[in-house]
């Protein structure tokens, strides 16, 4: 169950969102306080975030339009709540001593979360530094080159969504160019950052052989993918699509067989890759 955050910002002092300030540091956003972004949601879940129970919270904003989004109501940014820093530290605050025992963190996720580089990065330091939580970054990688290395050192597991190895089919899917992507994998890997790769099973889309086999070899080659998550397409957000007046292209596309998921992960597994 999503629970929302206080929108309300401390009175009397300047507030600015994360991603629309300048400072490219923990230690210099932290002259700008009270850092504030773009918060759709909070959520505690297990098992589908990172290892574990965790604190997920879902920022508003994305560069990507996927046609198999389940979360459309994240793409615009205007339409989060204003929150602090603050604020969200408070709350994954109450829940750190349950989160611990249950192997989890705290994770970062949208939306886009490099939409808002500088709020992220405060949240991910605090979260690491001040409740001593395993941290998490799911993201496209679309947004790459706005993640600083003083971001990433705060974070020990980035979830990365590769949604198609042809151009073509990832241009189609998500409005954008594949190579962003693909240039962010590279850095975690010259980086050491521990990887899962995310990968959505969309019949008729993303399920060629030679697509599954692209992104498999692929990450194989990084050195740093420690799992990954072949995902079942779904159309749990269709009706989100409705409520906004959005045209759900793949209403009539099914769900794919379970025989079509494990040999998508077979190919995967083929390449010495814990698929699951």
């Amino acid at each position: 169950m999503a629970m929302q955050l206080s929108p309300e910002v401390p009175v009397g002092r300047p507030a600015r969102f994360g991603c629309d300030d300048d400072a490219s540091t923990p230690a210099g956003a932290a002259t700008r306080r009270p850092i504030v972004g773009s918060v759709h949601s909070w959520d505690l879940s297990t098992g589908v975030d990172g290892p574990g129970t965790r604190f997920v919270t879902f920022l508003s904003g994305c560069p990507l339009t996927c046609l198999y989004c389940h979360n459309p109501d994240t793409w615009r940014m205007r339409n989060g709540k204003r929150t602090t820093a603050d604020d969200v530290v408070a709350e994954a605050a109450k829940y750190t001593t349950f989160i611990r025992a249950a192997g989890g963190g705290a994770t970062m996720s949208g939306g886009e979360p490099l939409l808002q580089p500088v709020f992220v990065g405060e949240l991910l330091h605090r979260f690491k530094h001040e409740l001593g939580l395993h941290t998490a970054l799911d993201t496209s990688g679309f947004l790459g080159t706005r993640a600083t290395d003083a971001l990433l050192r705060d974070v020990d597991l980035v979830l990365l969504d590769i949604k198609s190895w042809d151009r073509d089919t990832y241009k189609k899917v998500t409005g954008r160019p594949l190579r962003p992507t693909l240039d962010f994998a590279h850095r975690l890997a010259d980086l050491g950052k521990e990887v899962h790769v995310r990968f959505v099973l969309v019949p008729g889309l993303t399920d060629d052989p030679a697509n599954i086999d692209g992104v498999a070899s692929f990450a194989a080659s990084l050195g740093n993918v420690s799992r990954v998550d072949v995902l079942p397409f779904h159309k749990l957000g269709e009706g989100k699509w409705q409520a906004l007046d959005m045209n759900f292209t793949l209403r009539d596309t099914p769900a794919p067989t379970p025989a079509a998921v494990a040999g998508a992960r077979a190919i995967f597994a083929a390449y010495g890759l814990n698929a699951i």
